[in-house]
């Protein structure tokens, strides 16, 4: 066994390579220049742009609002903007902090602060200054450190770094001529030159969704080729296949893709600011095959007009995946009736990265499951006393994989059982080995001694035909420790009161599920990569 089966596993990824184009008939040589780029890019995360560079150099590697940078061009501006970093008067910095929407710009940086082993720390474009503020001096703490940023977030920034005037700041996307430093002056002025290549790779940082505070750091080195494998037989991608990305790049599902799409030399099709007809046109004109989205994008497509719908097919595309949120069912099944039954849903973490993918099969049995396990990874649904439960009962989120989280920045780690990591979530499987998410496990409600998983109140909530979106949190009370308030988006006319939804809710739930206030809203807070600010509606609720 101990010989078999490294074998097989080994021939079981070449058979997955080849099924998805990985593996193509190329001329050795061809596969000996791909293996060289990577290694001269300390097989990074972003080694698939060199990689595709020399396997398909003339081939569009980018097509952004500027227009189309092919994967040959993509490099030479990656060198150019590497060697510009090294000649800053300050020096190389140990740090590049990237706060930028999706373009090449954002590209460009990614790829160029990998070339010199620079740590990237991925912001979130939607941060003020303060939390900004917070980041860069946690992350940057003893190191030099430079920020690559769109012209938009020029205030933040400014506002950011008043403390810190020295700090090396570069444009990444601007629409006025007057920036002393912008990343397209730099490639243009380093042209044809190459950085000297880092002898060790730098960290990527990817932010945790933070939302209810500051965001931790959570450093990765990569994974192992199982990885790979796991996404390939799960999700139908195609090496050299247009795929539009529109999940924010910044972000670590965004960043994910952004990186695989890379890997496969799949031509990516982005835009700065996400618009969901937008997003319709670029998958019919590009013809592409993928779309990477965040869950609320799904319900901002399938809120158009039909008439504007009905100029759109979809019909190339084979997949259309979404993670970060948890995904409307009554949408999930709106979009595959009228685009086919192309959605996969992913949950991943940024500790762990792909833990489960439900695919357009699961989803039809079961709109709201998070998939069945990934290839590689185990699931352990555990209670309080680290016991596993029943099959359908609700325990604590336990996941093993071969991703590997180094821990937060801070020097902190997840909790650990037997070698499994907590996700944070509270779930349960099925008979059929579905993973359902009932939420996070600083989200149970204790009232008056009863335990309440709001998605259960929520889903009740939306299953009333007034009802768009519900959410659910609990509120700290005198009586009963906490109790519920419910925040929700009515239907176009819809003319349900509050008292008329709490009385549907008593007619499905025992009455200590019945939320105590309900507040109709135009629409739910929500950060850029479409979670649900609780922060926010605890704020409110705490008003109220």
């Amino acid at each position: 066994m101990a010989i078999t089966d490294p074998l097989t596993k080994t021939m079981g990824l070449v058979s997955t390579m080849v099924r998805a184009g990985i593996i193509a008939p190329m001329r050795p040589d061809k596969y000996v220049r791909i293996a060289a780029a990577m290694q001269r890019e300390n097989m990074a995360i972003t080694s698939g742009f060199a990689g595709a560079a020399q396997r398909c150099g003339d081939r569009a590697g980018l097509v952004d609002e500027l227009g189309i940078l092919t994967w040959r061009q993509l490099d030479r501006r990656a060198d150019a903007l590497a060697a510009a970093l090294q000649a800053l008067p300050a020096g190389q910095p140990d740090v590049v902090g990237l706060m930028a929407r999706n373009h090449r710009g954002f590209v460009d940086a990614l790829i160029a602060a990998n070339r010199i082993g620079a740590d990237v720390l991925l912001l979130n474009t939607s941060f003020a200054g303060p939390a900004l503020a917070e980041v860069l001096e946690r992350e940057g703490a003893g190191k030099s450190v430079a920020v690559i940023y769109d012209e938009e977030f020029t205030e933040t920034v400014d506002r950011a770094l008043a403390n810190s005037p020295d700090t090396t700041r570069i444009v990444a996307w601007t629409d006025t001529p007057d920036h002393p430093l912008t990343v397209e002056q730099m490639i243009e002025a380093h042209e044809g030159q190459e950085p000297r290549r880092a002898t060790e790779k730098g960290r990527t940082i990817l932010l945790t969704s933070g939302t209810t505070g500051t965001p931790k750091g959570a450093s990765h080195s990569g994974g192992d080729p199982s990885v790979l494998k796991a996404i390939l037989d799960r999700t139908p991608w195609r090496a050299e296949q247009p795929v539009v990305i529109v999940a924010p790049m910044f972000h670590a599902w965004g960043f994910s893709q952004l990186a695989f799409a890379a890997s496969m030399a799949c031509t990516i099709i982005t835009r700065r600011k996400f618009d969901p007809e937008a997003t319709l046109d670029l998958v019919d004109r590009h013809r592409a095959t993928g779309l990477c989205v965040v869950p609320v994008m799904f319900d901002r497509i399938m809120d158009l007009p039909e008439e504007v719908l009905d100029r759109y097919s979809g019909r190339s595309l084979r997949f259309a995946s979404a993670s970060g949120s948890r995904m409307r069912p009554d949408v999930v099944i709106a979009f595959m009736d009228r685009f086919g039954d192309v959605i996969y849903n992913n949950y991943n973490a940024t500790e762990a990265g792909m833990i489960a993918t439900a695919t357009p099969r699961d989803l039809r049995a079961a709109p709201d499951t998070a998939g069945r396990p990934a290839e590689g990874t185990e699931i352990r649904i555990l209670d309080s006393e680290m016991r596993e439960v029943p099959t359908g009962e609700v325990g604590g989120i336990y996941v093993r994989n071969s991703t590997q989280f180094d821990g937060y920045t801070s020097g902190t780690t997840k909790d650990f059982h037997e070698g499994f990591m907590s996700s944070g979530d509270v779930g349960y499987l099925d008979d059929a080995g579905r993973l359902f998410v009932v939420g996070r496990d600083d989200e149970m409600i204790v009232s008056g001694g009863e335990n309440v998983y709001p998605i259960e109140v929520e889903k009740t909530l939306a299953a009333h035909p007034d009802v768009a979106e519900a959410h659910v949190l609990g509120v700290d009370d005198e009586k009963y420790g906490q109790r519920l308030e419910a925040f929700v988006v009515l239907t176009p006319e819809a003319s349900a009161t509050p008292d008329a939804l709490k009385q549907h809710v008593r007619d499905n739930l025992a009455n200590y599920k019945v939320p105590r206030a309900i507040t109709v809203l135009d629409e739910l807070p929500r950060s850029i990569t479409g979670k649900i600010s609780r922060k926010e509606l605890q704020d409110r609720a705490g008003r109220a």
